[in-house]
């Protein structure tokens, strides 16, 4: 307990030279209760532990937070931001590389929607579990293409009792009237096959392995942001880079004909626990 203390005024200590300094600083939760909160506007700083994980407080000194705070305020190319996360991100599993883009459209409008498909030139680092919700003469073609779950009836039915322990549903036209009775189930967790998305199509196994490659979707919600995790951490930059340039363009191109003044109006990029670094959106433009 006595470490603990020391531990929390060393924390006190450190905040204070923050505001000080007219440091900004942002620390996602690590894993734990709320300790303490500094803050005076603009500038603040949150610390968070749990005393049966002090050892992990050492994470809030680390060269991670302290590169952070250090970083000018500036706008990075890709390229080097993505160096910029990599080296502030120090986790101990393998976090996700997620890219933010705030659009200049307005989501309530349907002809300023942004939605879209892209394949990924090195996949997205993580096995996606499959459920295909076919008719029985389509089940051998969905296993053959690496379907983890195929069938209809008995799927539906555990659905309905809550089940949901998958990563995308594919399923065709003519089964879509008993999928469309589970909306109320799958839709909220993004899991409501859409055509759209390609996840409502004849072409069962050509659909599976595309996602199985790494194809993943994207909408704009309604703030106008595009949320999409393009890559793992232990990738190497360069894999990085040319995945999240391709999602870049994708939103790029799909640019609606309604949407006035500028279309890319930021774009951040982050891991699963590191602060944000803001890219340059002329350095996304080819």
């Amino acid at each position: 307990m006595k470490r603990i203390k020391e531990i929390e005024e060393a924390m006190r200590e450190k905040a204070q030279e923050f505001l000080n300094q007219k440091a900004r600083v942002k620390h996602y939760r690590i894993s734990g209760v709320f300790n303490e909160e500094y803050g005076d506007g603009d500038t603040w700083a949150i610390f968070e532990y749990t005393d049966e994980e002090v050892a992990r407080l050492k994470y809030l000194f680390s060269e991670a937070l302290v590169s952070y705070v250090n970083l000018p305020n500036k706008e990075y190319s890709l390229e080097e931001a993505v160096e910029v996360v990599k080296n502030i991100t120090f986790t101990k599993f393998d976090a996700s590389f997620d890219l933010d883009v705030r659009l200049g459209v307005d989501p309530r409008k349907a002809n300023q929607m942004v939605r879209g498909i892209v394949t990924l030139p090195h996949g997205t680092g993580k096995t996606k579990r499959v459920l295909v919700l076919c008719t029985p003469d389509k089940e051998e073609e969905a296993k053959a293409a690496g379907a983890d779950y195929f069938g209809l009836d008995d799927y539906i039915t555990k659905i309905k009792g809550g089940w949901t322990d998958v990563d995308v549903i594919i399923t065709m036209p003519s089964v879509m009237p008993k999928v469309g009775a589970l909306g109320k189930i799958l839709g909220p967790r993004g899991l409501m096959p859409n055509p759209k998305t390609g996840t409502v199509t004849m072409e069962i196994g050509k659909a599976v392995q595309e996602v199985k490659a790494g194809k993943i979707d994207f909408k704009v919600d309604k703030y106008g942001i595009v949320h999409a995790s393009v890559a793992r951490m232990s990738f190497d930059s360069n894999k990085i880079y040319e995945n999240a340039m391709e999602v870049l363009q994708a939103i790029i191109k799909l640019k609606p004909a309604a949407a006035k003044g500028t279309y890319v109006k930021s774009v951040t990029v982050s891991s699963t626990m590191s602060p944000g670094v803001k890219v340059d959106p002329k350095s996304i433009n080819k």
